[in-house]
This record gives C-alpha cells, structure tokens and sequence, in this order.
C-alpha cells in the first residue's frame, strides 16, 4: 500500500511532518531570496557581461574577485549554492514526504532550478538579449514561489489551519480567497513588466515621480517610456488589490487567524516597494535603493503567495467539514 493510500485508509488524518524539513525549506527561500538579491545587484551594477565565458568564468572555478566579477561571479556561487540546497530538498521530500502532491513539488523546483541555470548561461553567452533575460527572470519568481509553497505545506501552521478548520463552523469567504489570487498573480505580472523595465534600460526613460517626465501621462509613442509607465500603472493595481484584500482581511479576521497579520505586512510591504521605486527613478537607479527594490518586490510576491495558501486551506477545509456534518444532521432530523 502506498504512503498516499495508507493516508487515505487512516480517514485523513495526516502524520505528524518532519518539523527539520520545514526550517530546512524555509532556509532555503531565505538563502533564495539572497540569490534574487545578487542577481538583482548584476542588473544594478552593469555587471551581466563581466564575465564572459560560461560554467566557468575566465576558465577558471574561482576567478579574482575584482570589479563586476565580484557580482557576476559572486551570482553564480550563490546560485550553485541554491542548486545543492534544491537537491537536497527533493530528495528530502522524495524520502520523507507522505503527500504525493508536495513531493511533486520538490521535483518542479529541482527542474525550476536545473532550467534557471542554462537560462543564466544562455544569457552570457548570447550577451544578455532581452528575451532569454526575461525568460530568466520569469523562471527566477516561479521558482521562489514552488520554493515558499514548499515551506508553507510543510509547516506546523499548515497543519494547524487544518486542525481549526475542520472543528470551526465559519470559513475564508470565496470573495476573499479570489481576491488573494488575483493579487499574488498581479503582483507576479508586475514583478515581469519590472525586470522588462530593468534589462531594457527603461528605468532612465523617466526621471522623476510621482509625474512622468513633468506630466500626468507622458509621450507613450516612446517605446522606453511607455514600458515605465505601465510599469507604474501595474504598481498601482496591485497596490489596490493589496489595500482590498487587507480590508476584507480585516472583516474576516475570525476565519483567518494568525493568517490575517500577512494581509497587514503586505500593506506595509506595498508602501515600502513604492517609496523605493520612487527613490530608485529619483536617484537615477542608483545601486542600492534598485536592488532593494527587486527584493522587496520577491518578498511581497513570497508574503502574498503564503496568505493565499493559507487562505485557501482554512476555506478549502471548513467547506469539507460542513459537507462531512451535513449528513450526520440529516440523520439526526430523519431519527427524532
């Protein structure tokens, strides 16, 4: 009998998960998301072609760390670093994980991980063209987000959403758990139209804020300018879906529990992102506040897909534990 099997024939009841597998997943977003961070400083710094030859750099595994080499290389040692730890993930999953679904997953991001890797070669040796960056970053973000997936399944707070869920009477409402979809995916597609405004240069097409080029709406015959200013536009939305979805948070506090503070840093989260991509148009992208905001902008994606997750457990098995008492009432009323 298979581990899913001996699942079912216990009446779902899950087994108590490894609690080591879990920091290890979310050591391994943390370690992750410093990764996004060094690629974001090569974009930053100008440093994609410093090294020009790819696995090795200048022939060598270990090249003076001089210059862009610094970043470029330093990049790559990270990202060979999360490569090992994705390994290990996967085969941890694979050995230890009861639910076919989640060790399915550690299989994705170890494909995720094996495909970010050729792209970031491909993007070498093709000298950074647009498409095969883009594709790199697109790649980057759904690898961190089966990487965050990964540590929320496998947390005690999955398993005690379950647990409150199937003994509570109210649920996360349809309206909310779409609302949260809606942002975590908007925030994905803005992530994109960034790292689009970041490799082809568009950040310098506009220069101050919060107006464009001194109007509301500038030249969008500008190819460049139009591609900041629907990047602007997307900052927007998702800063309306964000304060949405942490007002009906708020309404449904209850159902959420502890889920609910998530909703709340993601406002926080939002105010921040836009006040550094304010800085970052103002000081001509500038290293530091640039990077940090590709990290913010990781992090709102990481926080949203977590309330999201969350969410929809809680709704997913309240709905389960009405249909299990619905037939136990029916007998109730047909005996008295």
């Amino acid at each position: 009998m298979s581990q899913d099997q001996n699942r079912a024939a216990g009446g779902g009841v899950e087994r108590p998960r490894s609690r080591a597998l879990h920091v290890y997943a979310v050591f391994t977003v943390v370690a992750t998301l410093l990764l996004i961070t060094a690629g974001g400083l090569v974009t930053s710094t100008g440093s994609g072609l410093a090294v020009p030859d790819w696995p090795l750099s200048y022939g060598m595994v270990f090249p003076p760390m001089v210059g862009g080499i610094l970043y470029e290389h330093g990049h790559r040692m990270v990202a060979a670093t999360i490569g090992i730890l994705t390994i290990v993930l996967a085969v941890w999953l694979a050995r230890s994980e009861p639910r076919r679904s989640v060790r399915r997953l550690g299989y994705l991001a170890l494909a995720a991980v094996v495909t970010q890797g050729l792209l970031g070669g491909l993007t070498v040796l093709l000298l950074l063209p647009t498409a095969v960056s883009m594709a790199h970053a697109c790649v980057a973000q759904a690898f961190f987000c089966l990487l965050v997936t990964i540590a929320v399944v496998t947390s005690p707070a999955w398993e005690r959403a379950g647990a409150r869920a199937r003994g509570a009477g109210d649920g996360v409402s349809p309206q909310l758990q779409a609302m949260a979809i809606a942002t975590t995916a908007a925030i994905y597609g803005q992530l994109i139209l960034g790292a689009l405004t970041r490799h082809t240069k568009a950040g310098y097409a506009i220069t101050d804020f919060p107006l464009a080029n001194g109007q509301l709406i500038p030249d969008l015959s500008l190819p460049l300018v139009a591609i900041q200013f629907v990047h602007r536009l997307g900052a927007l939305v998702v800063a309306t879906l964000i304060v949405a979805t942490a007002v009906r948070a708020a309404r449904e506090r209850r159902a959420l529990g502890g889920t609910a503070t998530a909703a709340f840093l993601l406002l926080l989260g939002a105010a921040a992102q836009i006040l550094l991509g304010a800085v970052t148009v103002m000081t001509r992208l500038a290293v530091v506040p640039a990077t940090a905001h590709v990290t913010t902008g990781a992090a709102i994606l990481g926080l949203s897909l977590l309330f999201t997750l969350m969410s929809h457990r809680r709704a997913r098995l309240a709905v389960t534990n009405a249909r299990s008492a619905a037939p136990t009432l029916v007998g109730r009323t047909a005996t008295t």
